[in-house]
């Protein structure tokens, strides 16, 4: 059994009635429900409980965790931020879901501004796949098509991926890396685009396949990470 962990701000839910329509319970608790439906382990924290829902228990029992933010990046703590780097360092799996691009933890792991050009029109978004063969992909199709979405575009500031698993294209013209993968340390992150807080994006059944792809593609393997620093040698060094 994977154990899930899926973080949201819940800010927007508070205070925007557009964002408790599409999302009444909130965006972690609509991912949370068909994360459960896949029969994996899950459990939700949010931005306002005590150390934001992650103490060192909670992500010492996550095996993968999920990041949605936007508007309260800032107020994240920077113990909590060094936490849940450690724990992906250690092999904790890392999903970071749309304006998480620029979340504390995103930007640290990445090194680089994470920053991009976006829009909010009401656009098309064709989700292009792009590396058929990568397990995040399996079971869909050539493309995912959302109606409307937030716009994203290039230049994205992000390291090359390890793997580029999507490619968005939107209707005003502009293209996007819109699902990347990276390893850090024993961990293994998901970048992944759509999600914008005022559409039904994560309502959407390609979208959250590929939500539960990634957190399978993500759990930890069952290792512990190498050992640092002076070494004895293994064999005889002629000449000592």
């Amino acid at each position: 059994m994977i154990n899930v962990t899926v973080w949201n701000e819940n800010q927007h839910e508070k205070t925007n009635e557009k964002v408790r329509e599409v999302y009444p319970d909130g965006i972690h608790e609509a991912i949370a429900s068909f994360l459960k439906g896949a029969d994996y382990e899950v459990r939700t924290a949010t931005l306002d409980e005590e150390e934001h829902g992650l103490t060192e228990e909670v992500l010492a029992n996550t095996d993968v965790l999920l990041w949605w933010g936007h508007k309260a990046h800032e107020t994240v703590q920077d113990e909590v931020v060094e936490r849940v780097q450690q724990r992906v360092l250690d092999g904790m799996g890392l999903i970071v879901l749309h304006s998480g691009h620029f979340s504390k933890i995103f930007k640290k792991l990445m090194g680089t501004s994470c920053d991009l050009k976006w829009r909010e029109a009401d656009e098309k978004e064709r989700i292009w796949v792009v590396d058929p063969s990568h397990p995040i992909t399996e079971g869909l199709g050539e493309y995912i098509e959302l109606e409307k979405e937030e716009m994203y575009g290039e230049h994205f500031d992000i390291p090359a991926p390890d793997e580029l698993v999507f490619m968005s294209w939107f209707e005003g013209g502009e293209v996007f890396r819109s699902g990347c993968t990276y390893r850090r340390g024993n961990g293994k992150i998901f970048y992944f685009r759509p999600g914008h807080e005022t559409y039904p994006t994560y309502h959407h059944p390609d979208v959250q396949l590929v939500i539960k792809n990634a957190v399978k593609w993500a759990a930890p393997v069952d290792r512990k990470r190498p050992v640092y620093g002076n070494a004895k040698p293994l064999e005889t060094i002629s000449g000592k």
